[in-house]
């Protein structure tokens, strides 16, 4: 069975991220979508808050049972993506400055852990300048954010912003 773990802090997780997932699953039997637990970060949702939007927003994509698992990690990505069975590292990619990162993440990596490989998917059109920071910012000023993330994610978001 093909398993990739598609990674990140998803604060919150945005139609940006689920059109990556939405990608990665015509390649991949199941992916893991893992929270990265960073305590150096002051996440605006807790992590047991981003891992429920994120199997609301699994679901709402129409994402078949079993496909899609959600959980968290801390520590190394290739030890964790190593413990879990995955052969691959999923990542997205939005723009130029993106690739410049992710390849080094990437050939990091592949120095740590020579069986797990990144693949990347590129953004879709239509959310390839989204991203959680701006979408915090947008919704904080009390923009209009509905169509840039899941439907069970905007209630939540303007809740934390109170509006």
């Amino acid at each position: 069975m093909s398993v990739a773990v598609y990674p990140g802090s998803f604060d919150p997780i945005t139609k940006g991220h689920t059109a990556i997932l939405k990608s990665g699953l015509v390649a991949f039997e199941r992916i893991i979508v893992a929270v990265l637990n960073n305590e150096s970060k002051q996440p605006l949702f807790s992590v047991a808050e981003r891992m429920e939007m994120i199997q609301l927003a699994a679901e709402e994509m129409g994402a078949e049972p079993g496909r899609v698992e959600v959980d968290s990690f801390d520590g190394l990505l290739v030890d964790y993506a190593g413990s879990r069975g995955a052969q691959c590292i999923l990542r997205g990619l939005r723009a130029v400055a993106d690739f410049e990162y992710e390849l080094q993440m990437a050939n990091m990596n592949r120095h740590l852990n020579t069986d797990i490989e990144t693949v990347f998917i590129m953004a879709d059109d239509a959310y390839f300048y989204v991203a959680s920071t701006l979408v915090k910012e947008v919704a904080r000023l009390g923009g209009n954010v509905a169509e840039l993330v899941p439907a069970a994610v905007q209630p939540r978001l303007l809740a934390k912003f109170d509006k």
